[in-house]
């Protein structure tokens, strides 16, 4: 016969038992020791009046400052142990020009090299563009492209004037 199984257990098994290690007697004293020793001493040092506590508030944004101001000297003091160490020997010095100078070798070349893919991508758009106007106004005889012309200025010159109208009536 198979067992009933639980929505925490797959079916065909036993729920399995937890086990827990228990420490020994005299190592759960010692932590029951330090555990009570640590909460009386928060509880000695813990203010009971309005005074203590105001007090006690003082003394953590002053001690607050002093530790920001220890931190940020350890940062300044290591960044410039850093850059004696870099500089230290006029060897040392060279290498980091040399490094300095490669970088900004490869800086300009990335930008070198982007500058020319732009120009070529701008030539070929243009060279495209001028050539399907070529291809237009080939298509087209010359009372068709006056035509075209005449009815693109006449569009430009309502647009020019509408413009004008928006602008003289803008308060």
């Amino acid at each position: 016969m198979a067992q009933a199984s639980t929505p925490s257990t797959p079916a065909g098994t036993t729920p399995r038992k937890k086990t827990t290690t228990r420490r020994p007697a005299a190592k759960r004293t010692t932590a029951a020791r330090r555990s009570t020793a640590s909460t009386a001493a928060r509880a000695a040092t813990t203010p009971t009046t309005p005074i203590g506590v105001v007090g006690e508030y003082a003394e953590r944004a002053v001690l607050i400052q002093v530790g920001a101001a220890l931190v940020a000297r350890d940062v300044v003091v290591s960044s410039v142990n850093d850059v004696i160490s870099t500089y230290s020997t006029p060897s040392k010095a060279q290498h980091q020009l040399k490094k300095f100078e490669r970088r900004g070798t490869t800086a300009r070349k990335g930008l070198e090299r982007d500058v020319r893919k732009t120009r070529t991508r701008i030539e070929r758009e243009l060279r495209q563009r001028r050539r399907r106007l070529e291809r237009t106004v080939n298509s087209f005889d010359a009372s068709q492209l006056e035509n075209a012309v005449q009815a693109r200025l006449r569009d430009g010159s309502d647009l020019a004037s509408r413009l004008q109208d928006r602008l003289v009536r803008r308060p």
